[in-house]
């Protein structure tokens, strides 16, 4: 499992590929909260390469969301794949973090 960050107007944007399970969660979790500077308006974790997403990573992205809403920091995730949306959807996900199509759409939500 790979994270890359990029920034684009006040947004870090963090590229995940891979799979998210069990085995690497941990490593996720520190890589995203690394990414993360506490002047950044909002948060993108874009999902394009992500093959696979298991109850613990979901765990990370739960814990992620929960930080960031109390910093007021925004987050949205974009890119996924149809098994991985699918796993966000049927977990009721889709109802608490903003999904978007893809990355430039997620930034365009944030800076807007």
């Amino acid at each position: 499992m790979e994270i890359n960050v990029e920034r684009h107007e006040g947004v870090v944007v963090i590229g995940a590929e891979g799979r998210i399970d069990s085995s690497n969660s941990r490593e996720f979790h520190s890589g995203i909260e690394a990414a993360i500077a506490d002047d950044d308006q909002g948060v993108v974790v874009d999902f394009e390469r992500v093959s696979y997403i298991s109850s613990a990573g979901m765990r990370v992205i739960l814990l992620l969301a929960k930080t960031l809403k109390n910093k007021g920091t925004e987050l949205a995730l974009c890119s996924m794949q149809e098994s991985v949306l699918e796993i966000f959807t049927i977990s009721g996900f889709d109802k608490i973090i903003a999904l978007h199509d893809s990355r430039s759409d997620a930034v365009s939500a944030i800076t807007a």
